[in-house]
């Protein structure tokens, strides 16, 4: 196995969600020459600052985290943007790399690239077997292109480039922003706030049946981590917890969590998303030894504590 912590790591996104814990990651396992790649340094949507980067920061390894990302309202009203970005970041980083002989791309994909309807658990050879949930369509096929993308240069030119697709993260450090946040920090954000100022109900979008799966953020940057070390190939790899939760649990589960007793209203005119959503986990166990450790509620303490922490650094002191 290639002892690979005394190469240089660039990490796109690297000050983002996902970013800031697998820099962590790396760090503690020995890792010392991690640059990170985004703005204001450089638009990877744009190749002259994809290929100055290369440049400038001459990596061995490249792990791309960097996307246009956010939750169902965020995706609808963006669809053509979401595309575009990702798919121009994934292609142009991917094929630079490869024209430089970098030594491998770790590219990161989504959940959102599965078919809407598709057996559960999702495994991986069910990645073609449909088309993508329509509100998140457009994001999810423009990470899968990196898939295609990574075979597509193994075939033929040998290049060492994988591709791993984590389901929705939580955790510290989580984008709180309700503009753009997913539905984990988004609920906390609701219930915390309805606590602070005292409101008597939250509205939640949709019906609550819908399922999905959770992984902490500190197990996804375990298993990038693992990937880098040990593994070399380009089939896609699921990256979970291998369970699954219905949103109206969720909810339930966050709002005793976080102390909040008032009422639950449910708008059912806005969408579910993906009725139902959690992966086989068994290849990225079997390939490089990950296993999600951290349970739901105790990943949801630490996320829920970070946000109440950050609420308070930010008030004013007399």
């Amino acid at each position: 196995m290639t002892n690979r912590k005394t190469k240089r790591l660039t990490i796109t996104g690297g000050k983002g969600f996902l970013g800031t814990h697998l820099v962590q990651e790396f760090q503690e396992h020995g890792y010392q020459e991690i640059s990170i790649a985004g703005r204001p340094d450089y638009d990877l949507v744009q190749c002259d600052d994809i290929q100055r980067m290369y440049a400038d920061l001459k990596p061995d390894i490249v792990i791309h985290l960097a996307a246009n990302v956010g939750g169902i309202g965020y995706n609808r009203e963006n669809p053509a943007t979401l595309l575009y970005d990702n798919l121009m970041m994934g292609v142009q980083l991917l094929h630079q790399g490869y024209v430089r002989k970098i030594e491998k791309f770790v590219a990161l994909g989504t959940v959102c690239a599965y078919p809407k309807y598709v057996d559960v658990p999702f495994r991986e050879e069910h990645l073609w077997n449909g088309y993508p949930e329509e509100t998140n369509a457009p994001y999810g096929l423009a990470k899968k292109m990196m898939l295609v993308q990574s075979q597509a240069y193994r075939q033929q030119h040998g290049f060492n480039s994988i591709f791993s697709l984590p389901v929705n993260l939580y955790g510290p450090n989580d984008n709180f922003d309700p503009r753009f946040s997913h539905v984990i920090p988004a609920l906390i954000k609701k219930c915390v706030d309805a606590n602070r100022n005292h409101e008597e109900e939250i509205i939640v979008w949709g019906t609550g049946n819908a399922t999905r799966e959770f992984l902490y953020v500190g197990d996804a940057a375990e298993a990038i981590r693992l990937a880098t070390e040990r593994y070399d190939r380009s089939d896609p790899v699921n990256i979970g917890a291998g369970s699954e939760i219905s949103i109206k649990e969720l909810v339930h589960l966050i709002a005793d969590l976080t102390g909040f007793q008032g009422q639950i209203r449910w708008d059912d005119t806005k969408p579910d998303g993906q009725p139902r959503r959690t992966l086989d986990t068994s290849r990225a166990f079997q390939e490089f030894g990950f296993k999600a450790r951290t349970g739901l509620r105790e990943g949801l303490k630490n996320a829920i504590a970070w946000y109440e922490q950050s609420l308070d650094s930010r008030r004013p002191t007399s």
